[in-house]
């Protein structure tokens, strides 16, 4: 199958599980790798045949930004729940990276993949 991968998007959210951390923006840095058929879109050179990577990496900053979160585990599943559902993906594979989580590390991160239901 063909991917269609987005990388190191960047979004300020309040994200943490102690209080200080829901006080302040944090940034959280996400990488997509979504299943898509490449091959119709290359063929007709019609976007309305491409996945519209704009609009996946909008619609994830809308989610992430409307409210403040605890675990980067659950920004992830939410994530490819809504790329699953909303963008008929039969499969996204899901990075959340978390930068300032530990300051002795360069990051920490979660990565998870999902399909959808039959």
């Amino acid at each position: 199958m063909d991917r269609v991968v987005i990388e190191g998007l960047t979004i300020n959210a309040t994200i943490g599980i102690f209080d200080w951390e829901q006080r302040i923006l944090q940034p959280l840095v996400i990488d997509l790798d979504m299943a898509w058929n490449n091959a119709k879109p290359a063929q007709t050179k019609d976007i309305a045949d491409a996945l519209d990577y704009a609009a996946v990496s909008d619609a994830v900053v809308n989610l992430i930004s409307a409210q403040p979160w605890g675990l980067i585990e659950d920004v992830a599943e939410r994530v490819a729940a809504l790329i699953l559902q909303d963008f008929s993906v039969p499969q996204v594979r899901v990075r959340v990276a978390k930068p300032t989580a530990v300051k002795q590390a360069t990051t920490v991160a979660v990565s998870i993949e999902r399909e959808a239901s039959a």
